[in-house]
């Protein structure tokens, strides 16, 4: 039996090129390297899982490799190149802080410091998770950082910027990492598809592109798991029901019932939710979330903000044109008066349920309205002399 490797380290980028949602990071870097410009501390900063360390050790590889590309890229055939792939390089030094964060560990890789690369140009010292370091090792680190020798090169990496000391933050040049957009993630994840000859639903990968809330390590690890599940063909039905997410189209139901007053499918609707384990409070934010697509879909501009397949964009448009905008955004006014007050009701289902029924009545209520301010506004006109 093979030994399984996750995704994410089988597919971990080994060229710039291939770093997903960070081409500014990418391009100025590779820049700093093709005009010489390069400098002598870094610090990544970003959410987990969008490439910080991943970037880390590609500068690394192509900062010593003996033959790079001409866009700037490691060879991976020298002899430099291959000895890190089989992590044998002596002029790579990671320390991971959050379990050697005291001064004797930041002194011990000070003496290093002072040895010069037996082969290749540069020794480069990756610090992860720098934040974790103690104020005293801190201090230690201050001198060498900000005066190291020409052949060393410091790439510190962190989730908690604002934890840094300033004075670590003015002797670094300072990156900062995006969350990853749910489009790249979803075709990332297609491209791993196609290489693993699994065949896959495009809303199966929004939905886990979505889930993993930006960070592309977390979409990898999801998708391993839905791949164990499901075999090579994954389906919509296989990501939410491994999930435990609330299908899409309970929300499209809810919303036609509200829209129709139909308070019987309203209720039924909300009942099968609840009996599948799905937690009131959830759904209602659900159905917050889904009124503000809707609201996302009333103008073209806007569109780019609906973060789903296109599939599913097409009903939130088809949808949106059914339903008025006074309509969504009384509806969101009231869940969010539910949301405050739902901690404090003793029976959640009937609190819940209340307002779907407020929200079911939003349309005939609005027209009432507009009858009674028609005869106010005719009444005052009669009066005039």
């Amino acid at each position: 039996m093979s030994n399984f490797v996750v995704s994410a380290r089988k597919y971990r980028p080994i060229r710039f090129d291939s770093v997903v949602g960070q081409a500014h990071i990418s391009n100025t870097l590779k820049n700093a390297i093709k005009s010489n410009h390069l400098a002598q501390a870094f610090l990544f900063c970003g959410p987990r899982g969008v490439g910080k360390t991943t970037c880390a050790r590609i500068l690394a590889k192509v900062l010593n490799c003996e033959r790079p590309t001409s866009d700037t890229e490691p060879c991976d055939e020298c002899d430099s190149c291959k000895a890190f792939r089989e992590n044998a390089s002596l002029n790579v030094y990671e320390l991971d802080a959050a379990s050697n964060n005291s001064v004797e560990n930041i002194r011990a890789l000070i003496e290093q410091v002072r040895f010069a690369p037996q082969r290749g140009k540069y020794k480069i010292y990756i610090i992860d998770e720098v934040h974790m370091l103690s104020q005293a090792a801190f201090n230690a680190f201050l001198k060498t950082l900000e005066e190291p020798p020409k052949y060393a090169i410091f790439i510190l990496a962190t989730t908690e910027k604002h934890k840094i000391i300033p004075t670590i933050l003015s002797r670094c040049q300072i990156f900062d990492f995006n969350r990853i957009q749910v489009q790249d993630m979803a075709k990332h994840l297609q491209s791993i598809c196609e290489r693993e000859q699994i065949v896959a639903e495009p809303d199966a990968l929004h939905v886990i592109a979505q889930k993993a809330d930006g960070a592309l390590r977390d979409a990898l690890s999801i998708f391993d798991r839905i791949v164990s599940f499901a075999g090579a063909k994954m389906s919509y039905q296989d990501v939410i029901t491994n999930l435990n997410i609330l299908d899409y189209d309970y929300y499209f139901k809810i919303t036609d019932a509200l829209l129709t007053q139909n308070v019987s499918d309203l209720l039924l609707f909300f009942n099968d939710i609840l009996e599948k384990g799905f937690d009131s409070e959830i759904f209602m934010n659900g159905l917050a979330a889904h009124l503000r697509n809707l609201l996302v879909c009333k103008n073209p501009p806007t569109l780019q903000l609906l973060e789903v397949s296109d599939n599913v964009k097409k009903r939130y448009q088809q949808q949106a044109a059914q339903a008025p905008n006074s309509f969504i955004l009384t509806a969101i006014s009231l869940i969010n008066d539910c949301d405050i007050h739902y901690k404090m009701a003793r029976n959640k289902r009937l609190h819940v349920e209340i307002y779907l029924l407020k929200m079911a009545y939003i349309n005939l209520t609005l027209q009432v309205q507009t009858v009674n301010l028609e005869k106010k506004t005719l009444v005052q006109t009669s009066l005039q002399p």
